[in-house]
């Protein structure tokens, strides 16, 4: 099946996928759905001009990488950190089952491989008389090549695997996987459920790490994940300092 120019597609789980050549973010193009007061699609780009991340760095977006932002009404707005740990779970259960790469999770909201950045995820609300959240999701699929400044902190599948990959197949089981953990977890207010799953494929957790703050750093063992998706760092002095999400960068010691 093809994704055709701002086709809408239905799918059998109630939810639409919009496709675009070209946008410069597809997290602006769900708010405009939003502030038309739609919900449950899912925007795709085969690439993005302005692409971010967190802090608004730029998110380099080429073609042949997965760019799409999930729009959502949730019931429950108040633990939206879990449709970030929905939205990894979902690419690394999609990833595996599709290409058989094991990847891993790394906090708040990359996945990686042996170290290498493979996807990321940008969850945004967009609050009103009305509440509506956007979850992008940006993941390197058939790229070959990346820019200097980030080539040697990332990679793509089909670098892992040798060969080119189908982005409409994964795109579609990603967001399988991720509209079931959606309706069935999220919406039924089991995040204890999608947090087992999300720590078990988790590998900051028991890492030495380094923790970058917008105002110092902090050195120490990553012992956990608290209910409201903190990070748990234990200093040398058996401090136990809990890392906001949004606000800092893990690197891994040697």
């Amino acid at each position: 099946m093809r994704f055709n120019n701002s086709d809408l597609i239905k799918y059998k789980m109630h939810y639409k996928i919009c496709h675009f050549k070209s946008l410069t973010s597809t997290q602006d193009k769900a708010k405009d759905f939003a502030e038309k007061g739609l919900s449950d699609i899912v925007v795709v780009a085969d690439t993005q001009t302005k692409g971010r991340g967190r802090f608004r760095r730029k998110w380099y977006s080429d073609r042949g990488g997965l760019w799409m932002s999930i729009l959502l009404k949730p019931n429950n707005i108040i633990n939206l950190q879990y449709l970030t740990f929905a939205a990894a779970i979902a690419a690394l259960e999609s990833i595996k089952k599709l290409t058989n790469i094991k990847t891993s999770i790394k906090w708040p909201n990359d996945l990686h491989y042996k170290g290498k950045k493979l996807c990321g995820i940008l969850t945004e609300g967009v609050f009103g008389k009305e509440n509506y959240v956007m979850v992008g999701i940006g993941l390197n699929i058939n790229q070959s090549s990346f820019p200097d400044k980030i080539k040697n902190t990332t990679t793509s599948l089909r670098t892992i695997k040798k060969n080119t990959l189908d982005i409409e197949k994964l795109t579609r089981k990603l967001n399988e996987e991720f509209f079931n953990l959606y309706k069935n977890y999220y919406n039924k207010n089991r995040f204890a459920s999608i947090l087992k799953i999300w720590k078990k494929n988790c590998d900051t957790i028991n890492k030495n790490a380094t923790i970058t703050t917008k105002t110092k750093k902090l050195q120490g063992k990553v012992i956990g994940i608290d209910k409201d998706g903190n990070l748990l760092l234990k200093m040398k002095n058996d401090k136990i300092v809990r890392i906001m999400e949004g606000d800092v960068k893990v690197r891994y010691q040697s």
